[in-house]
């Protein structure tokens, strides 16, 4: 691998398509679109997610002999194979344990996972969160079915293998569409278009272009919780609910009453929340379930300074909130 500064600015440029001889990066397969079968080559809706093996997909990787013959070696392993709407605590655990199984490994140069893009911003948070490796592992997906003739997920797969193995990368990072995103803030933001993916106001970590990566700025980085804060067989229940017009509490209501531990409430404004809505909340907080505010759209932070009592969870998007707060219950659940 080679790297240069670009002069004159903040950006560097190292090459993704010259792998370490004898490096070798792991495939977990988890399912999703990009492993998906529709019945037509033209059909890029109306497809069955998780159908195709990971081994399979790698084999349609274009250009993978030429990464071969210079040296890199794959391994694939298949975690799940499910639609990411239907991602799991279970499913969760299980990458988390394999990625941190391979990480350790001194052959290993990086991991890919193939997802979902629906829940793909949650995985990658809490896997940066819990394991936040000092090798890449990174996600990719696909906005189109394997079995389409404009098929996305062989290209997506490829820059996570050569991003996989690129000297001196780290972090939970996604590429999707050529585009590479920290996995503390990758967000869907869009429900077809193959550049489905964003990061608020953050941006890009950097773009591969002609077999570069042009990096931004840094990797995702910070102390890892570690793999004993998922080992709980039954995790705590945390929920969402949303602040809209014409909203109140009876939803959180019946939550405390079904003895829920979390709550995130996705906000209007700068973190504001409708004042019935705001009541069952406190209420909630007072009885010890765990409040965080997010905001409902995406892009921004919430502001300090306003005169909202309950926390907030900055930048985080709903789902993320939620996976950050259910990190937070775990982990004094284990220290406990």
């Amino acid at each position: 691998m080679t790297s240069k500064a670009i002069e004159g600015t903040q950006a560097s440029v190292a090459h993704v398509h010259e792998p370490r001889r004898g490096g070798c990066v792991v495939v977990l397969g988890t399912g999703g679109t990009i492993s998906g079968k529709a019945g037509s080559a033209r059909d890029n809706i109306g497809y069955s997610a998780g159908l195709v093996r990971v081994a399979d997909l790698i084999d349609g990787v274009p250009g993978m002999d030429t990464l071969l013959a210079a040296g890199l070696r794959l391994e694939a392993e298949q975690i799940a194979q499910v639609d990411s709407k239907d991602m799991s605590h279970a499913v969760w655990r299980r990458v988390a344990e394999r990625a941190a199984f391979h990480l350790a490994r001194d052959e290993v140069d990086g991991i890919v996972v193939t997802h979902g893009t629906d829940t793909l911003e949650e995985t990658a948070y809490l896997l940066q969160r819990v394991l936040a490796p000092n090798k890449p592992l990174v996600l990719t997906a696909a906005m189109r079915p394997a079995s389409s003739s404009e098929a996305d997920g062989p290209h997506n797969l490829r820059h996570a293998i050569e991003l996989a193995s690129l000297s001196g990368a780290r972090g939970v990072l996604a590429v999707v569409a050529g585009t590479v995103w920290s996995g503390l803030e990758v967000r869907k933001v869009h429900p077809y278009r193959t550049d489905a993916f964003g990061a608020g106001d953050a941006g890009a970590i950097g773009y591969i272009e002609e077999g570069r990566l042009r990096r931004l700025r840094d990797w995702p980085a910070g102390e890892p919780l570690g793999l004993a804060v998922l080992a709980a067989e039954v995790w705590p229940e945390v929920q969402i609910v949303v602040s809209h017009g014409g909203a109140d509490g009876r939803l959180v209501d019946l939550l405390l009453d079904a003895g829920v531990q979390g709550i995130v409430v996705a906000c209007t404004g700068n973190g504001t929340i409708h004042d019935d809505l705001r009541s069952s909340l406190m209420r909630a907080s007072h009885h010890g379930v765990a409040v965080l505010r997010a905001l409902r759209h995406g892009a921004g932070v919430i502001l300090p300074g306003t005169a909202e009592a309950l926390p907030s969870a900055g930048g985080l998007t709903p789902a993320q909130a939620r996976v950050e707060l259910l990190l937070r219950l775990l982990a004094d659940r284990s220290r406990a």
